[in-house]
């Protein structure tokens, strides 16, 4: 493991993972049925469990690590291997930007999902966003041979495909502080967002976010 990869591992990624659940739980109805696609080692779906025992969740991976925290199932990236409204809710943390078709996986997650779909991605909008992200990207995720297409999209794109695929935007934050103050300065900020989406009237690709 490089230098950088071992302070994001020791120093970044726990952090993270505390302040996801700080986001996330409140999202997330009693005794829901989750379903996380991409939870990577299992760590953020673990913590959630140890914090809300009411949650059954299921995991769902392309590439399944060694060492996940819970039993994870393989899928092919594209086609989830359950029926229609199989959960109550979908969880996709930092995974979007990871396939070459976001709305592929979006449509999949609004096909399984009896409730919601939680989001956490990338924006694309301020000046150095992409190789900002990029640079994240490696660090955080190169070493475990997870694909990197390095798609990211801007506010108003997602929104677009919100709108297409009709769900409705119920939450959205984008100012999650994930680092310490220093670190959030650079790689934070306005280059992540938290959305709960959920079927109904569709936003308006114009509409600004909640």
């Amino acid at each position: 493991m490089r230098p950088l990869e071992r302070v994001h591992e020791g120093y970044v990624s726990s952090r993270r993972v505390r302040v996801l659940c700080d986001h996330l739980i409140p999202l997330i109805s009693p005794s829901s049925s989750l379903l996380d696609v991409g939870g990577g080692d299992g760590r953020l779906a673990a913590a959630l469990m140890n914090r809300r025992t009411d949650l059954a969740v299921r995991g769902l991976e392309v590439l399944v690590r060694p060492g996940a925290a819970f039993p994870v199932d393989v899928y092919d990236g594209r086609s989830f291997p359950f029926p229609d409204k199989s959960f109550d809710i979908v969880l996709m943390v930092d995974v979007l930007h990871h396939t070459e078709d976001p709305a592929c996986l979006l449509r999949e997650a609004s096909r399984v999902a009896r409730e919601a779909i939680l989001v956490k991605d990338h924006l694309a909008d301020r000046i150095l966003a992409l190789p900002t992200l990029r640079f994240m990207d490696r660090v955080g995720n190169a070493r475990f041979g997870v694909a990197l297409p390095h798609v990211y999209w801007p506010r108003r794109r997602w929104f677009e495909a919100f709108h297409s695929l009709g769900l409705r935007v119920a939450t959205w934050k984008n100012d999650l502080k994930l680092y310490p103050p220093v670190l959030d300065w650079f790689f934070g900020k306005s280059l992540h967002f938290v959305a709960q989406l959920s079927p109904g009237a569709p936003t308006s690709a114009k509409e600004n976010p909640i």
